[in-house]
């Protein structure tokens, strides 16, 4: 049987065309879904700067079904998620991200970084935990430490965060002694709320230890003594405290006072007081000169000389409004009426307020409730900032 090639001739013309058009084909599909990807990229990304969130998700989660590979608008996605405060869609974006079999090792070190802060957001304490320790050894090492430290402030895990601080600063990342020193007096607190009276004095000695010019680790120590009728180690604890911090004096002033009337020291602090309030007045600190000069006999007119001599140096509302207590008035029954609306208005001015984040509060705090900041709180009031 002879073979006709003629078949072949006429069937090769009729191949080429059919592969012709089956590349034609595919190179037009592909050309669509890389026109549909970017313009869909570039239309979320002029959301975003545009600040309309919602539309720039809209448009990235379109991205995201046109190529589902494309690991970068997965992590903007979810970068968006979080700060719109939706953890739980952010947490999906960045798990689905890590399932994923073909990612490259720096984007799995990313998107598991990226997890712990959706967890540490949505305030997940026990997961961001579990999250930031499978950072170790990776390139997002330090920033863990610093989150994983931060996560164990707010949970009040005092040792682990001490442990997270010192890995820190054997690194050289920082000096993290005043840190430290905080989380001992905050164990320290914790003894005393539960009678350990002997381990809080422990805590405290190795807090001035480890930050010998930190303020608060006397402070705390001066009110243990004083707990304990110690009187005169507290004024002596509290007067190392001026010497190594000297501005914090207005914060430990009227306590200072109050220890040297009871140790019999009151000449010597009211010497220590007036010269630092000569160099740099404050109300809190007159407040304990005035204490301090006080007598049955005398106190009024005292009181209200050193008043009128500190608004002679700068205008206060809250060194008038305590003047005006201890004045008669020529209309004397209004007065009461007079110094309920001063005292009603000087109540802002004797707060303090965080230089960070500006969240003011009636008492001092050695770190912000607001930003968690430590000293973070000037020594002296709104009125005198």
């Amino acid at each position: 049987m002879n073979f006709d090639w003629s078949w072949i001739l006429l069937g090769l013309p009729f191949a080429f065309v059919m592969g012709w058009l089956a590349s034609r084909f595919d190179l037009r599909q592909l050309r669509i879904e890389n026109h549909q990807a970017p313009k869909a990229y570039f239309k979320g990304l002029n959301f975003l700067l545009n600040e309309q969130q919602d539309r720039a998700i809209d448009a990235f989660i379109e991205a995201v079904q046109n190529d589902p590979d494309t690991s970068e608008l997965h992590f903007a996605l979810g970068n968006l998620f979080r700060r719109r405060g939706e953890y739980e869609r952010a947490v999906r974006v960045h798990e689905h991200l890590l399932s994923r079999g073909d990612l490259k090792p720096a984007d799995h070190q990313r998107a598991q970084h990226a997890l712990a802060l959706d967890y540490l957001k949505a305030g997940l304490l026990d997961r961001a935990e579990a999250a930031l320790l499978k950072l170790e050894g990776t390139p997002f090492e330090e920033q863990a430490r610093l989150a994983l430290m931060a996560n164990y402030e707010r949970s009040r895990d005092w040792p682990q965060a001490a442990q997270i601080a010192r890995k820190l600063a054997s690194t050289n990342q920082g000096d993290f002694n005043s840190r430290l020193a905080h989380y001992l007096c905050e164990q320290a607190i914790e003894c005393v709320t539960n009678e350990q009276a002997e381990q809080a004095l422990s805590l405290l000695q190795q807090a001035i230890a480890t930050a010998p010019e930190a303020p608060r680790p006397r402070i705390a120590l001066a009110d243990l003594l004083a707990s304990q009728g110690k009187f005169e180690k507290a004024y002596t604890t509290l007067v190392k405290s001026v010497e190594t911090s000297p501005i914090t004096v207005p914060l430990i002033a009227n306590a200072l006072a109050d220890l040297a009337i009871k140790s019999g020291h009151t000449a010597e602090a009211l010497k220590l007081l007036k010269r630092h309030y000569d160099s740099s007045p404050s109300l809190d600190v007159l407040d304990a000169v005035v204490s301090l000069e006080a007598d049955p006999t005398s106190a009024a007119p005292k009181a209200r000389d050193w008043y009128v001599r500190h608004l002679e140096q700068e205008p206060s509302l809250v060194a008038a409004a305590k003047w005006i207590a201890g004045e008669k008035l020529e209309h004397e029954q209004f007065h009461p009426q007079v110094q309920r609306a001063l005292d009603h208005a000087v109540k802002p001015l004797l707060r303090y307020r965080c230089a960070g984040c500006g969240f003011e509060a009636k008492q001092h705090f050695w770190q912000c409730p607001g930003c968690q900041a430590w000293d973070s709180y000037p020594a002296r009031r709104v009125e005198e900032l």
